[in-house]
Formats: C-alpha cells, structure tokens, sequence
C-alpha cells in the first residue's frame, strides 16, 4: 500500500522564479498617418477599425478637399476624413483601393478617420507621453494629447475629442 502522507505536491517543485508582471499602461492603437508620421490613438477613444472598399463611400459637394464623404456602418451615416491631410501633412490616397478606416467616438459623435496603414497596439504609461509644446509643430498641438518616443521614432499621440472640436 502506497504512503499517502508523504505525497509532494508538483506545485512545490517548481523553481521559485519571479512571475514576469504584465506590462504596464494603456493600449493604444499603432497606424501611419503618412509614410514618415507614425501616431497612436488610446483605444478607449477607437471604436473599430475596418477596410472600406473606395466605391462605398459617397463623396459629398462642397466639402474641404480632406473630407472624403459619408459611409454607411450599421445603419448610421459616419464622415469618413483623410486624417493626414487635415493635419497638413502630405498624404496622396488616388490610388487606393480601400482605406484603412479607424472610428473614432466621442460621445455621440462617430468619425471614420482614413490612414495609411495600422500597425498593431501597444501598452504606454501616462509618464512615457510628453508634451508637444515645443517639439511638433503648432499647428498640430490641438488634435494631440502629447507624443512619445518609441525605441528610435516619435509618435504622435493623438486626441479623439480633439480631433472631433476641431471639425465643427
């Protein structure tokens, strides 16, 4: 009969290494604005993000030319905006045949911003976000909540309310 009191348990076998803590910090979705500008958006802030073919967004009259039209997402007509060209940077899209859509929230207001590519996500504290004073250009500071420099580029983290403000 097998000596039941001395039973080890596996747990306790195991080598007492640290637990690697998760990372900390906020999500934040990781796209291209343009081929240089690299820019992230909290997730909180980004609804979804989807692949609109061209010929299913109405273009509308009398627009700003970054204005590109109106889509269709569950029922709900949504401005859909060249993002990069808003913000006065360079940006051609003549040739797509879908954009990289990110909609963004802000209460009850929905936007579909159009960028050049997404990237991924990626975790950030709030101490690795700097200011922008001083080292974007100023054009660009209200539709930022700061920028942040990521292994050797710089990241402009950008604002949903801000962004929507300075559309109406």
């Amino acid at each position: 009969m097998p000596n039941t009191t001395n039973k080890t348990n596996a747990l306790a076998l195991r080598p007492n290494k640290p637990q690697k803590t998760k990372n900390q910090g906020d999500t934040y979705l990781k796209f291209k604005l343009n081929q240089q500008t690299p820019a992230l958006l909290a997730m909180s802030q980004a609804q979804e993000v989807i692949l609109l073919p061209q010929n299913r967004l109405t273009s509308m009259p009398n627009m700003p030319p970054f204005v590109l039209g109106l889509m269709n997402r569950r029922s709900r007509a949504i401005w859909v905006i060249n993002l990069a060209q808003m913000l006065g940077l360079n940006e051609t899209l003549a040739t797509v045949q879908q954009y990289n859509v990110i909609i963004i929230r802000n209460g009850s207001i929905s936007l579909g911003l159009v960028v050049q590519t997404v990237e991924g996500v990626i975790r950030l504290s709030q101490e690795q976000i700097q200011s922008a004073q001083g080292q974007i250009s100023s054009a660009l500071v209200p539709y930022l909540r700061g920028c942040t420099l990521l292994e050797t580029e710089i990241l402009l983290v950008l604002d949903a309310a801000g962004i929507i403000r300075n559309l109406q």
